[in-house]
């Protein structure tokens, strides 16, 4: 038979309410250059975040006249992983295409 040293008889013990944080989110960025073509932007944006091609081609659009662009917001790791799909799709097409994480 167990032991029961650490429970006393009749007593109920408590369980602590532990409180989930939620994760730390981070948004992709994209940067404009003078290379990249739009069509690959959108291409990308297509692929990698599932953007409609209505979507994409705003999206790329904003990035081209502002320099810069928000794509999404996602957890660390998801956004990494999109980052590094963007830039080996544009490693194997010969684009510079720019796409960073910062902290959201």
């Amino acid at each position: 038979m167990a032991s029961r040293d650490h429970y006393d008889e009749g007593q109920l013990q408590e369980k602590k309410d532990e409180k989930l944080k939620a994760p730390d989110m981070y948004r992709v960025v994209l940067h404009n250059d003078d290379y990249t073509t739009q069509e690959f932007v959108v291409e990308v944006l297509v692929k990698v975040f599932h953007k409609s091609v209505v979507d994409a081609t705003r999206i790329m659009l904003s990035v081209h006249r502002n320099g810069i662009g928000q794509v999404g917001v996602f957890t660390y790791d998801i956004a990494a992983t999109k980052v590094r799909q963007v830039h080996q799709m544009a490693r194997e097409r010969e684009f510079p295409l720019k796409c960073t994480i910062e902290k959201a």
